[in-house]
């Protein structure tokens, strides 16, 4: 990959491959990447908003790029920045824990 945003989308679309694999309820789920949500929330700048009642999650590459802290500045550990938000907005999507989501994957 080239590119920052390439290597976003690849990080986000293998995730959600992943997911929709495992949790037949995320396959008509459409999963979309913005640059920036348009507003801060009471929490401060969203990652990603879970818009249930459409389908939808909209993950925001700029502030899961720039507000992540990976432990090394490496691409490993950007790419498990990313992924973690993936995960993280589809389990709040689906009303579970994170770490329900890949159970399997761990064992």
């Amino acid at each position: 990959m080239d590119t920052r945003v390439e290597r976003f989308d690849l990080a986000v679309g293998t995730a959600v491959e992943f997911l929709r694999s495992a949790w037949p309820e995320l396959r008509e789920v459409r999963f979309e990447i913005a640059d920036m949500p348009t507003a801060a929330d009471a929490d401060g700048i969203p990652r990603w908003s879970v818009l249930s009642d459409e389908r939808r999650i909209v993950l925001y590459r700029l502030p899961i790029e720039r507000l992540g802290h990976p432990h090394r500045d490496d691409d490993l550990h950007r790419r498990m920045i990313v992924e973690g938000a993936v995960f993280r907005a589809a389990a709040q999507y689906l009303d579970r824990d994170p770490w329900d989501l890949g159970h399997d994957r761990f064992h």
